[in-house]
């Protein structure tokens, strides 16, 4: 391989891993209260959605639609349509105890036809498939950093050539880590997750703190969206469910980084080295592995490859089960409803 085609793969890992980045951020704080939102992926098309449908309304409504406005027109609806995912989730698993793992599947199916109904809608009033382009607000999300991006050095390329969304997510990752384990508040979400019988009895509020959890963790997750619609494939908009299956792997990554969102730093450009493996992985080395396992095609090798980031996910999550110390497991009533009168 070349360095032009390290740098490239490195680059794409980034973006894609910033995708999975900000979903895995949003469901750790929701787990750590002990929600198991399994509608992640559901959530992050809400967001996205929401975000296309305001930049499109904008700027086919505008002769001259401004960059700053267009931004925070879309940072606004995605937020405000990932938070009421959120407090639908909290309403049906919290107020009425609804199963967790049927709400979490129903939202992301419900996130999914959201998404469809409207951007199928969207490509028929801009033309048909394919038409869809929201260059302004597209270009606000992917700014670079003015001085820094300027240089063609591949440290530069590798760690600069990004939008402002990729050092938000780094930015979240850690304030995320340190809201969890060093301020009060977040102790308090922490004991709600592992004991939130004895979070009660100590005058916590168990309720509002799942609500919170779930509604900031969904808000985050929506972001992923945003970004994967503006930046990653630059304001535009496909009916391919890509954003639910990037969706399902923030939720594993959530296992991988044993429910600390630093590790997300690090594990979700890891799953994007893997998941970009068929593409820049040596033609010759795809040929001698297929010829080895007695595949007739190239293709089906590259099938494989794009198989390797659930695969870390399995093996890590044996290892994980096989851990002897508590603060790598998951907490202790995730997934668990609430009933204080049990008390």
């Amino acid at each position: 391989m070349t360095v032009a085609q390290i740098v490239s793969w490195l680059v794409s890992a980034i973006s894609f891993g910033t995708v999975i980045m900000y979903g895995c951020i949003g469901e750790t704080i929701d787990q750590k209260a002990g929600g198991l939102n399994l509608g992640v992926p559901g959530v992050m098309q809400i967001g996205g959605i929401a975000a296309l449908v305001s930049a499109f309304l904008y700027e086919y409504n505008v002769s001259s639609p401004n960059p700053f406005v267009a931004l925070l027109l879309c940072l606004v609806s995605t937020l405000i349509a990932s938070a009421l995912a959120g407090l639908l989730y909290s309403f049906l698993t919290v107020t009425l105890k609804v199963n967790q793992n049927v709400t979490g599947l129903t939202l992301t199916i419900f996130g999914t036809g959201i998404a469809n109904f409207f951007g199928g809608n969207m490509m028929k009033l801009s033309g048909g498939v394919g038409t869809i382009f929201v260059a302004t607000t597209s270009n606000a999300f992917r700014a670079k950093l003015p001085i820094l991006s300027n240089s063609h050095a591949p440290i530069s390329m590798i760690l600069f050539s990004h939008g402002w969304m990729v050092y938000l997510a780094l930015i979240l990752a850690f304030v995320a880590q340190y809201f969890l384990n060093h301020t009060r508040t977040g102790l308090n979400l922490r004991s709600v997750g592992e004991n939130p019988a004895t979070a009660d009895a100590a005058g916590i509020n168990v309720t509002r703190y799942k609500y919170l959890a779930s509604i900031v963790g969904c808000m985050i997750c929506g972001l992923g969206g945003l970004f994967y619609v503006m930046d990653y494939i630059k304001g535009t908009w496909a009916n391919d469910s890509a954003i639910e299956a990037l969706g399902w792997l923030a939720v594993s990554l959530v296992i991988f980084t044993s429910w600390k969102p630093k590790n997300a730093t690090w594990g979700a450009y890891l799953f994007g080295l893997f998941y970009w493996a068929y593409v820049y992985i040596p033609a010759d080395i795809s040929r001698y592995l297929a010829n080895k396992m007695n595949l007739q095609k190239i293709t089906y090798m590259q099938n494989l490859y794009k198989m390797l980031p659930y695969i870390l996910t399995i093996i890590v999550l044996c290892f994980v089960s096989h851990r002897k110390r508590r603060e790598n497991q998951a907490p202790a009533s995730l997934g668990q409803s609430y009933f204080r009168e049990e008390r």
